[in-house]
This record gives structure tokens, C-alpha cells and sequence, in this order.
């Protein structure tokens, strides 16, 4: 089979290191939402169960459409959202925003405005975008040898000779020694992984008028600007163009079925995508959509399995998911700054882009990548507004 074929270790290893990021980093913000909005052990459990398992099933079936990786996840920025807007809400109030939400992403899909607004963004932008989303990643390589330098300095260094000797296999063998190395050291935290399937519990929702204002339109809003633009950054600086207008409909859709059971918002992944569509996940870029389909296997896995997988990413120190993730998005920030410098009249448009996304600035709720192209578009306008007022002055 054509699929099996183009399966390679690389891939899936790529794939497994994603979700660990994506896990790892975000989870704790996850269950945090759950709780403020009063839910009960087996309710946060049916959150995670919905969210791997819409997560898996998106996340594979559009990559194996496209044959291009399309990576969703939830919406962090999102979950952040609702830590702060849910308390004092019901549980089906704060379902019934969901449910908004998801229709208004829907809608944007169907519409087809959103991604005709991504078209008009430039490459040179969006790859700045890009390195700015990621540019924390590769300094938390270099931070954590600070806390755990006897862990992160000998993945560095094999890291080094991976890249020299096993280009390909380079972030395997630094993801093997890191494991190696924290369970000689006692960093492996396994004692509390025990074996647990979620069971889905509905919500019926309800609907009112302070929900949907309130958590429904902020939520719809955050999604979109602060994960589903980024995302489509990725995608296009990583030199791929599915049909977003779809992707963006298939996210809505699955958020409508499985809101009830916990399943608040999907969207495309950035920084999780990016280990995806990168080298270190296979060298021919048209294989590279394996790395998606394999870590929708683990989102499946992590649905079925809630508070085990939970547990089991939990294990590995913070450290080590810092350092793997920041190793094998070098290339990427290395790739998308020459992308986003090589233009000389984009250049300092691009700057302000990478500068402002990476400065983690966060106004009104929205994160920084949307203000980093706001940013880098006035940038270019405003420049471009001198150089036509300057060529108009030559004429005279």
C-alpha cells in the first residue's frame, strides 16, 4: 500500500514528538478550563476523550486527503480563554458557547473570506511569523540546560552528530538518549501511569445571551486569530496549499459534534505542525504528511485512553520535551528567517513580524502572532506608501 510505503521512522518519530509538545505544553491550561467551568473527574476525562479523538480523526483523514500534513490540535489560547470567562457559568451554558463558536468557524469555512484573507498575505510575512512563533522553542533549548544540564548538554551534543553522520535519524537518536538518560537519573515520573479509558459524557447544552457574548464570540475570535492564522502560516511557509476553506469547515463541523462532550474548539496547529512538515520528519517533502497521520494515531490513542496517556506524557520532565521540540524546529526557524529576509523592499516588514510575534505580546485576549501581522502588514504599507510618494516626487 501507497500509505505504509511512505511510512518511515522519521515520520512517525516526528509525529509521537509532536503530540508530546503539544500535550506537554498545553494540557495543564486544558484541564484548568474543565475545572473552572465545575466539571466533575468523569467530565474532564470526556474533555480529553473528545479532544483526542476529534484531534486524531481530523488530523488524519485531512492528511490523507491532501496528502499534505495537516496537523489540528485545541485551541490553547482558546482553553486560556475560558479559564478566565467560565467560572460562575453552568456547564451547559458554557456548552452552548461551544456550539456558537463552532458555527461561526463553520461559517468562515463555507464563506470561503478567511482564507481569501490568507491569500493575500505574503510568504515573506508569513515565514517571519512563523520563526517568530517558534523562536522561543530554539532559546528553551539553551534555558533548560540551566535546570537539567546533565540531560540537555549530551542531547545537544548527540543532536551535533546526528545532523554530521545520520542527518535523517538525527532527532530519533536525540529522542532515544534523552529517554536513556532521565530514567538513569530518576527523571522518569511513572509510578502514577495507570490504565484508564475515558468514557464520553453528554452535556446538554443550553443557551444564553451572556455565554454566547461573552465566552461564544471571545472564543470564536481567539481561535481564529490567535491559532487558525498562524497555523495556515505554517503551511503556506512550509511550502504546501491545501484548500483551507475545507480544513477550516472540517474543524467547525467536528467542534459542533463533540462540544458536547467536551470538544471546545479545534483548529490547524503552528508549532506542532512545524515538527511535522519539516526535514527531520522525512526529506521528501511529499511524504511528510505520514508525520501528521502518525500523530493523529497518538491523538486517537490519547482520546481512548484520557488520564492514561495523560499520566504517560506527564512522565517526561519538562526539560526534555523543551529541548527535543526546540532541536527539531532549528531547521524550520532557520529556514523560515532566510525565506523571510531574502526579499531586500519585505525585509524590514518581515522584522517587525518575527520581532512582535516573538515578543509574546498579548492584547485583548489575542495572542502575539495575530499582532506580528498587523504589525508587518502596516509596516509594508506604510513603506511601500513612501517609496510610491518618492517615486512620485522623481516624476515631477
Amino acid at each position: 500500500m501507497g500509505i505504509l510505503r511512505d511510512l518511515s521512522l522519521t515520520n512517525f518519530t516526528a509525529g509521537f514528538i509532536a503530540v508530546l509538545v503539544g500535550f506537554s505544553s498545553s494540557a495543564v491550561i486544558v484541564f484548568h478550563a474543565a475545572e473552572t467551568a465545575g466539571a466533575s473527574p468523569a467530565e474532564v476525562s470526556s474533555w480529553l476523550g473528545a479532544l483526542g479523538l476529534g484531534m486524531g480523526l481530523t488530523t488524519i483523514g485531512l492528511s490523507l486527503r491532501y496528502k499534505v500534513p495537516v496537523l489540528t490540535a485545541w485551541s490553547t489560547p482558546g482553553a486560556a480563554l475560558l479559564v478566565t470567562s467560565l467560572s460562575g457559568l453552568p456547564m451547559a451554558e458554557a456548552i452552548g458557547a461551544f456550539l456558537l463558536s463552532a458555527v461561526l468557524i463553520t461559517l468562515s469555512g463555507l464563506t470561503g473570506w478567511f482564507e481569501r484573507l490568507m491569500d493575500r498575505i505574503p510568504m515573506s510575512i508569513a515565514s517571519a511569523m512563523l520563526a517568530g512563533v517558534l523562536f522561543q522553542f530554539g532559546i528553551d533549548v539553551f534555558v533548560s540546560m540551566q535546570s537539567q544540564f546533565a540531560l540537555v548538554i549530551p542531547m545537544f551534543v548527540a543532536y551535533l552528530l546526528g545532523k554530521r553522520l545520520f542527518p535523517r535519524y538525527a532527532i530519533v537518536f536525540v529522542l532515544l538518549l534523552g529517554t536513556a538518560l532521565a530514567w538513569a537519573q530518576d527523571l522518569l515520573q511513572i509510578d502514577a501511569i495507570q490504565l484508564a479509558v475515558a468514557v464520553p459524557v453528554y452535556v446538554q447544552p443550553s443557551f444564553s445571551l451572556a455565554s454566547m457574548i461573552g465566552v461564544g464570540i471571545p472564543l470564536f475570535a481567539v481561535t481564529m486569530a490567535s491559532q487558525n492564522i498562524p497555523g495556515i502560516a505554517v503551511i503556506k511557509a512550509s511550502g504546501y496549499s491545501p484548500p483551507i476553506s475545507p480544513v477550516i469547515t472540517w474543524t467547525g463541523l467536528t467542534t459542533l459534534i463533540l462540544a458536547p462532550f467536551g470538544g471546545f474548539a479545534f483548529n490547524l496547529a503552528a508549532i506542532t505542525a512545524a515538527i511535522c512538515m519539516g526535514k527531520q520528519a522525512d526529506e521528501d517533502p511529499a511524504r511528510r504528511y505520514m508525520a501528521a497521520v502518525s500523530a493523529g494515531v497518538f491523538y486517537l490513542i490519547l482520546g481512548v485512553f484520557g488520564a492514561t496517556v495523560a499520566a504517560l506524557f506527564a512522565a517526561f520532565p519538562n526539560e526534555l520535551v523543551l529541548a527535543i521540540a526546540g532541536l527539531a524546529l532549528l531547521a524550520t526557524i532557520a529556514s523560515s528567517l532566510h525565506i523571510a529576509m531574502k526579499t531586500e523592499h519585505q525585509r524590514e516588514p518581515a522584522l517587525v513580524t518575527f520581532l512582535l510575534t516573538a515578543s509574546g505580546v498579548s492584547l485583548f485576549g489575542i495572542g502575539a502572532a495575530f499582532w506580528g501581522l498587523v504589525g508587518g502588514v502596516m509596516t509594508m504599507f506604510a513603506l511601500a506608501w513612501r517609496v510610491d510618494k518618492d517615486k512620485a516626487k522623481e516624476q515631477r
